[in-house]
């Protein structure tokens, strides 16, 4: 099955594919295709550079942003800016808190930080998974008591994904433990430059530094940043998880990274027959997948993702995953017999620490198993 695009929309995908070949820098385009590790200064530049041409948050509200495209313009936005191995905007900004504020802020809160948000002017953390508290999220126990005007806060985050480049976090706490977990639950926006406020780092298994605990002690937080109504974080919550959601299955990029596989390991290929099936098992796959994400997209109203979300979080992960593993399969033989200077040598090294990194994609934004349930109960009425 092929999707056929408008003339209108052909042109459309032109314009996209100019643009991000040409107004984003070479340099970090070339940095995501070899498959190494952004800087925070990348993050930032390509995201910027996105928001100069207004293609940073075009899902946002017109007023703060957004573009108003029709949801098959903003798919080929996404794939288009993939495919050109551009960064996606950083998502605790673009796709998480940024939403959130627009839809649950006050006035005050989406003029001071909306403009802020979509340029990066503030990289976000994002604060919900507890030690005790990750898949099961309503049992979170950070404390916000209210003092006077302010809030007070302690507890203890972890998994803060590059929480050590974080100005401010979005925090789920709990204001009200006599009612039931989920209602007693609502969000702060704290400046992580608080008082009391610390970062740590946890060191991953081959040394980098991608996670992190944020520990709070007895941090005072103006009431001006709850969001939304206190008691109403639960809410909140799974609207940014259905968010992020629809964007945690990057089919561009994992088209795009199956393709170069491909290329590289065309000889091989040539040679077993089941490689091949397991390639075109995936491309098969990758594209029932990209149905599914407009399907959600379009079906997607008034603020509430649709129950696919699920379907794409988890299918889209288990692709991830597979396409990784084929990608170490192929590089094993590869690297094995390639000598120093070798074009393809890096790429095959770097995939092994990417195939352990994506282990985690089953867990984060819900853990996989939370998705079956989710759809077996919201799709399938079980």
């Amino acid at each position: 099955m092929q999707l056929a695009l408008s003339e209108e929309d052909q042109k459309f995908r032109e314009e996209m594919r100019t643009y991000f070949t040409t107004q984003v820098s070479e340099e970090i385009r070339q940095t995501v295709a070899e498959g190494r590790e952004l800087s925070k200064d990348q993050i930032v530049q390509s995201m910027r550079e996105l928001n100069a041409g207004g293609l940073a948050v075009p899902h946002w509200p017109e007023e703060w942003g957004g573009r108003g495209w029709s949801e098959l313009k903003r798919h080929i936005w996404h794939e288009e800016m993939q495919a050109a191995c551009v960064p996606v905007p950083l998502a605790f900004n673009a796709s998480m808190i940024g939403p959130v504020i627009a839809q649950f802020g006050s006035e005050e809160q989406k003029a001071e930080f909306l403009p802020k948000t979509a340029n990066i002017d503030i990289f976000w953390s994002q604060g919900f998974s507890e030690p005790d508290a990750g898949s099961d999220l309503a049992s979170l126990r950070t404390t916000a008591v209210r003092d006077g005007d302010d809030w007070v806060v302690n507890g203890q985050k972890t998994w803060t994904t590059l929480g050590q480049y974080g100005d401010w976090i979005f925090t789920l706490v709990r204001t009200n433990p006599d009612v039931k977990k989920q209602a007693g639950i609502s969000m702060l926006l704290i400046d992580m430059r608080s008082e009391g406020l610390e970062v740590r780092p946890i060191e991953l298994i081959d040394g980098g530094h991608e996670v992190n605990e944020v520990w709070f002690s007895d941090v005072r937080v103006p009431g001006a940043n709850l969001v939304g109504e206190e008691g109403q974080g639960w809410t909140i919550a799974k609207f940014l998880l259905g968010n992020e959601r629809v964007g945690v299955a990057p089919v561009g990029a994992t088209k795009r990274v199956l393709a170069r596989a491909k290329e590289l390991g065309a000889e091989r290929l040539a040679a077993d027959p089941l490689l091949r099936a397991r390639v075109v098992e995936l491309e098969n796959e990758l594209l029932a997948l990209e149905l599914t994400a407009l399907r959600v997209a379009a079906h997607s109203a008034g603020g509430e993702p649709h129950p696919a979300s699920s379907v794409l979080k988890l299918k889209g992960t288990e692709l991830q995953q597979a396409v990784s593993e084929l990608v170490v399969d192929l590089g094993a033989v590869a690297v094995l017999g390639a000598g120093e200077g070798d074009a393809t040598l890096d790429w095959y090294r770097r995939s092994v620490p990417t195939y352990l990194n994506l282990r985690k994609a089953s867990i984060y934004g819900g853990s996989n198993e939370v998705q079956r349930q989710i759809i077996s109960r919201g799709i399938l009425g079980l």
